[in-house]
């Protein structure tokens, strides 16, 4: 005997239903899902999902994107620039102090073997 089949929206299966696509497709399915063109034009997404007594066709909704547009900030590079009180020779006599630590004293020299 053949298996009866059925086409219902995700949104109508009942929590049990939902609990057993997950238990079924442990790793998601939307690489499961197959597209449908309805004779009206439109296509679905849909999964198909065998039960021991029906087979279904699973209707899932596309979900639209309702994060707004990033709108290009034409000053965006102007946010980086350093500050006008700070000179370039400013910045490089920072990094001369920070490379002139003296390591000879924490190191054995040649000298003290003797």
């Amino acid at each position: 005997m053949s298996k009866r089949r059925a086409i219902i929206s995700y949104d109508k299966l009942t929590i049990e239903q939902k609990k057993q696509i997950l238990r079924d497709f442990p790793d998601g399915y939307i690489n499961h899902l197959t597209s449908i063109k309805t004779p009206t034009g439109e296509v679905l997404d849909a999964l198909v999902w065998e039960t021991d007594e029906v087979i279904y066709l699973v209707k899932i909704n596309k979900v639209k994107p309702k994060a707004k547009a990033v709108v290009e900030d034409d000053d965006f590079d102007d946010d980086f620039d350093k500050p006008d009180d700070i000179k370039d020779d400013d910045l490089n006599d920072d990094e001369d102090e920070d490379d002139s630590d003296d390591f000879d004293d924490d190191e054995p020299s040649d000298d003290d073997e003797d």
